[in-house]
C-alpha cells in the first residue's frame, strides 16, 4: 500500500467494519497513521482485482510486527512475530487473502504468523492450521457501556 491508496483503501476499510458492532472510526489520518507500511512495525497490501476499473482498489491486508528477545538461547536471539490486523476480502476469498499475508510474512523474515478470532478470521484459521492459544483475549473498555459481544460482531484489534 502507498499513500496514494489511502483515500480508497480506508473507504474499503470503513464499509467492511460498519457490519460489526465494536470498531473504531479512522479518519483518513488515523488510517494512514496506523496502516501505511513502515518497515518492522507494519506491512500492508492492497489489491485491484476490478476489470471495469483497474485503478479501484478491491482487498486489503495488514499486520503489524511485534518481535521478542529469546532469552537463554545461544542461537536464537529474537523471535519475529507478525500478526493480523486489518483484512477485507472483496474479490478473493479470506483464506487466500489471510494465506497471501502470511506468505508475505515470511518473505520478510518473520518466524511465525498470529491471528485473533475476530471479525470474520473465525471463519478461516482452521484451514490455514492455525493453532489455539492457551489464553483468551479480554477487552476492557474504560468508560464505556458495551453488551457482551461474540468474537464475530468484534471490529477492533487494539495494539
Amino acid at each position: 500500500m502507498k499513500a496514494e491508496d489511502v483515500e480508497q483503501a480506508h473507504k474499503l476499510l470503513e464499509e467492511y467494519l460498519a457490519k460489526h458492532q465494536l470498531v473504531p472510526k479512522f479518519s483518513q489520518e488515523d488510517f494512514a497513521h496506523w496502516l501505511l507500511p513502515r518497515a518492522g512495525v507494519v506491512s500492508s497490501f492492497v489489491a485491484q482485482n476490478d476489470p471495469k476499473d483497474p485503478s479501484r482498489i478491491t482487498d486489503l491486508c495488514s499486520y503489524y510486527h511485534l518481535p521478542s528477545t529469546v532469552i537463554g538461547n545461544p542461537k536464537h536471539h529474537n523471535l519475529f512475530a507478525a500478526y493480523s490486523f486489518y483484512n477485507v476480502a472483496n474479490t478473493v476469498s479470506l483464506k487466500d487473502l489471510m494465506q497471501d499475508a502470511m506468505i508475505f510474512a515470511k518473505r520478510q523474515h518473520q518466524d511465525v504468523f498470529n491471528a485473533l478470532n475476530l471479525m470474520d478470521n473465525q471463519d478461516v484459521l482452521q484451514d490455514l492450521k492455525f493453532g489455539i492459544g492457551d489464553g483468551r483475549l479480554q477487552y476492557y473498555l474504560y468508560n464505556w457501556s458495551c453488551p457482551t459481544m461474540e468474537a464475530k460482531e468484534i471490529g477492533l484489534v487494539l495494539l
